[in-house]
């Protein structure tokens, strides 16, 4: 599986933090950030489908899918930090920013002290190494066999 940048991880957080993902047994559907677009992720065994543009045009978990993850405690959701992501309209900075994540998570962290960064960096490296371990396939076909 491709990684993804590690500044989706902070995108997952705020899809969960806003209460924008409905999940259900087999399947979760995610709202964007700005509220415009609805993403569904499917899953069947080990294997993942979801229609939002980074799972399926970059081959990668997309937020979506890495709060999906959280959600079924794949990887590690700590509430300590994702509290520092509520609110954050991702679509707009992200844009605004041309698609440098990095330059949009500063955005989001200025006024942060460096000791809340330093544990907000911390739990992002250790969700991403978790990532890294997650036995799962990516696939374009919306229906699972």
């Amino acid at each position: 599986m491709k990684m993804p940048p590690i500044e989706k991880i902070p995108e997952a957080y705020t899809a969960i933090e806003d209460d924008r993902i409905i999940l259900l047994e087999d399947s979760a559907i995610v709202k964007s950030s700005n509220g415009e677009k609805e993403y569904t992720i499917k899953w069947k065994g080990n294997i993942y489908y979801s229609n939002d543009s980074s799972t399926y045009w970059q081959g990668y978990p997309g937020y979506p899918v890495l709060a999906v993850f959280m959600l079924q405690n794949k990887v590690s959701l700590n509430r300590e930090i994702s509290k520092y992501f509520r609110g954050v309209n991702w679509n707009q900075l992200n844009k605004e920013n041309k698609r440098d994540y990095k330059k949009s998570l500063e955005k989001v962290l200025e006024g942060v002290s460096l000791e809340e960064k330093s544990k907000i960096f911390e739990e992002m490296n250790k969700v991403y190494e978790e990532i890294k371990h997650v036995n799962i396939e990516l696939t374009k076909k919306k229906t699972l066999e």
